[in-house]
């Protein structure tokens, strides 16, 4: 039987979870999710997991951290005077603001990052991927290879 490997587009159901049972994402109520084994278009410990299934095999895989988003870095965190906050943004903890830098503006790279706290001077924002630091658990099914 065909096994997914390096370079196959193939589809699959998920389900995400976090080490403490919370689901973070799932493609149970939607269309499969369809990749490119090799292309980087998933976390690396999500490709990984993919390689070698059997089409209608499911398991569940536990991705680290170094293979999923990485560890919170704390230098990612960083407080904006409140006065320098763009003045026709209310700030709001949850609020998501896509970010560039300076040296950045030429390749028109950006990144995303979360309002965390707010106090009088100052406005703290977080850069890493929500999920960064977290160890993941994905129950998967290879649905198809392309």
């Amino acid at each position: 039987m065909v096994q997914a490997k390096q370079g196959d587009t193939v589809k699959i159901h998920y389900t995400g979870k976090l080490e403490d049972g919370n689901v973070f994402d799932t493609s149970a109520d939607s269309e499969p999710l369809q990749f490119t084994i090799g292309e980087n278009q998933v976390i690396p410990g999500f490709e990984k997991g993919i390689t070698g299934m059997k089409i209608n095999e499911s398991k569940t895989i536990t991705i680290p951290i170094d293979e999923a988003y990485g560890p919170h870095r704390k230098e990612m965190v960083f407080n904006i005077p409140v006065a320098q906050f763009p003045s026709d943004i209310e700030p709001k903890i949850g609020l998501q603001l896509q970010l560039s830098q300076a040296d950045d503006q030429e390749t028109g790279r950006t990144a995303m990052a979360i309002v965390t706290q707010i106090s009088e001077s100052s406005v703290t924002i977080d850069a890493n991927h929500p999920l960064a630091g977290e160890t993941l658990i994905f129950d998967i099914q290879l649905i198809e290879i392309v």
